[in-house]
């Protein structure tokens, strides 16, 4: 399945963070200015039978290692509906800027926590078989993310 089919297959109020998730509470959503900030769509396509251990591998370390290396998880789903409901993550991170992304993941990708935990949930075979990855910024007729 491609990018467009999957997309058009999430209703946009999906794609929309609960409104509280950038309140001024949220120290977080401070964290960037608001006019650089990027927003990545990333689509995780597993291996048949392999979702359980990458929502478990995000779940117990992902996340805490996009938090470490300056990504903002923003929120993640799975499709509600098969096929991809076996099969698909989806989630949303915001980074500072375009540039700070490309930082970023190369940390993430160097960092010998990750490498490990990538290589453990990996003992019995490979778990995702292709990423989508889309940046994205707000346009000037967005509603604010709150």
């Amino acid at each position: 399945m491609n990018r467009r089919t999957l997309l058009q297959t999430i209703s946009a109020a999906a794609l929309v963070p609960p409104a509280n998730l950038f309140s001024p509470s949220n120290a977080a959503a401070n964290a960037f200015p608001e006019s650089s900030i990027v927003y990545e769509l990333r689509v995780y396509h597993c291996y048949d039978g392999k979702l359980p251990e990458l929502l478990k591998r995000f779940r117990d370390h992902t996340t805490k290692l996009f938090e470490k290396h300056g990504m903002e998880n923003v929120a993640y789903w799975t499709p509600a509906d098969e096929p991809q409901k076996s099969n698909t993550l989806i989630y949303v991170l915001a980074h500072p800027s375009r540039e700070a992304a490309a930082a970023n993941w190369k940390a993430f990708q160097d960092d010998a926590e990750w490498q490990t935990v990538r290589n453990a949930s990996e003992a019995n075979g490979k778990i995702v078989e292709k990423v989508d990855s889309t940046f994205m910024v707000l346009t000037d007729f967005s509603p604010a993310l709150k």
